[in-house]
């Protein structure tokens, strides 16, 4: 299991966290090029530092928050969010969880780079089998990594068994689908980016349905935690606005996002939106997504906190 990218039917394509399109705890992963796709995670979870940052502060503050000396990173990728909650909870032991051992050396190389490696730790676990392995945690930070296990529910229950007294458990799931571009790019249909979302989101439910032990379940997160036994404690939506012009970095994340979305739904896409797709893609094109000076990032993350009594 692997994450970041992470984000519900829209956000694990779209931002590449960390997911790679979506590998959940069961999908194959011996196909990807770790030393070409680290990177990429890396800095797609580095675009969306603000947002997590600005979650990590919010926990930190609330009331009550306990005192955090033990994190879990579940599907943790290249470890840029474990080193983000190290800093945010400076005397907490932060363990990144993941079960792709090239992305827990990235995640260890960033720990060590960024001054934490006393604190940032990595352990392999395919998850939800050896949810034992994890042990005790005042703060399990699950980012867009439920959905990738068939029984929700069932793996919220574990995570509530691992919560010390007045631990918390924050779920990154949901939010709202990016948008680079503008309704009318200049050719093709306008609606293109719109077009995408509801591809991607029959992609996310046959993602779903294919998991092991897949049940549906109605995304009420305070009504899910409230059933394993969990205090709901509040639910909050972090903006990540990048502006045109974009940076170089941000740039090459849409194109690289672009890319895997024609990929991934050449079958499912309309002739003319292929055509569209492959023009945005052409680095000589001077309307594609190289040269255009209207491409933008904004998209928002949505946090679900709940605690044990």
């Amino acid at each position: 299991m692997t994450k970041h990218a992470d984000h519900g039917p829209h956000h694990d394509i779209a931002h590449g966290r960390h997911d790679r399109a979506g590998h959940g705890p069961h999908h194959d992963t011996t196909d990807f090029d770790w030393d070409v796709m680290g990177p990429v995670l890396e800095r797609n979870a580095e675009l969306s530092s603000p947002q997590y940052r600005e979650a990590a502060r919010w926990i930190a503050g609330l009331p009550t928050a306990p005192r955090v000396r033990r994190v879990l990173d579940i599907g943790s990728g290249p470890g840029v969010i474990a080193c983000l909650l190290a800093e945010a909870f400076p005397e907490a032991e932060v363990v990144a969880v993941d079960g792709t051992p090239a992305l827990l050396e990235r995640a260890r190389a960033r720990a060590v780079r960024r001054g934490l490696g006393d604190r940032v730790r990595t352990l392999h676990a395919e998850l939800p089998d050896e949810l034992a392995k994890l042990g005790d945690a005042d703060l399990i930070w699950a980012g867009n990594a439920l959905h990738h296990m068939g029984d929700q529910r069932a793996v919220l229950t574990g995570f509530a068994g691992l919560l010390r007294p007045g631990g918390t458990v924050a779920l990154v799931e949901g939010g709202l689908p990016p948008r680079q571009l503008p309704r009318d790019i200049g050719f093709g249909r306008p609606g293109l980016e719109a077009r995408l979302d509801a591809v991607t989101a029959e992609w996310f439910e046959e993602m779903r349905a294919s998991l092991p032990e897949a049940k549906r379940e109605t995304e009420d997160w305070s009504a899910l935690f409230t059933a394993v036994g969990l205090a709901p404690q509040g639910t909050r939506s972090f903006l990540l606005d990048l502006p045109a012009p974009l940076s170089d970095q941000a740039r090459d994340h849409v194109i690289a996002e672009f890319a895997r979305r024609r990929e991934m739904f050449a079958d499912a896409l309309a002739a003319d939106d292929l055509a569209a797709l492959d023009r945005l893609l052409d680095p000589d094109d001077p309307a594609g997504l190289r040269h255009r000076p209207d491409v933008f990032l904004l998209t928002a993350r949505t946090v679900h906190l709940a605690r044990r009594a």
